[in-house]
């Protein structure tokens, strides 16, 4: 029995594997027409929907290691989308903060990225996605604690 189990552990793990590489590849193809990476998308994403945020902190919520953020931040600067704020209680704290034209450009993208994301999703009903949504959160849970 431990054999049928550890084959349907790894073919789901294939399955999922492709499903995500599939739909990211369509998702980053997209995002890149619009002249971002993925990194840059997410970090701009960030910051228009939860606003400002310190640098440090912006790896951990878009998964990304921190030594990259400082790369990304750089280049999103140097366009002109985002800029760095000091933090006026704390000298230890650099936030990132999106500028006009990052907002800008964020609501002109946004809502076709959020189309194009669920036009894929769109061969589940909303209760299988709601489905999907709990069994994968039970199953990333006890992977994060390895």
């Amino acid at each position: 029995m431990e054999k049928d189990s550890i084959a349907q552990s790894l073919k789901l793990f294939i399955v999922l594997s492709r499903a995500y590489k599939a739909i990211n590849e369509h998702v980053n193809k997209a995002i890149q027409q619009n002249g971002l990476n993925p990194t840059e998308f997410a970090v701009l994403e960030l910051l228009y929907h939860k606003g400002d945020q310190p640098l440090q902190q912006i790896g951990g919520k878009i998964l990304l290691a921190s030594g990259s953020i400082t790369y990304v931040v750089d280049k999103l600067e140097q366009k002109g989308l985002l800029r760095r704020v000091a933090c006026p209680n704390d000298r230890r704290v650099t936030y990132a903060q999106i500028t006009e034209e990052g907002q800008a450009l964020i609501e002109e993208i946004f809502p076709e990225h959020a189309e194009r994301i669920d036009e894929l999703m769109s061969s589940l009903t909303d209760t299988e996605k709601a489905d999907a949504i709990r069994l994968l959160k039970k199953l990333g849970l006890p992977a994060g604690k390895f």
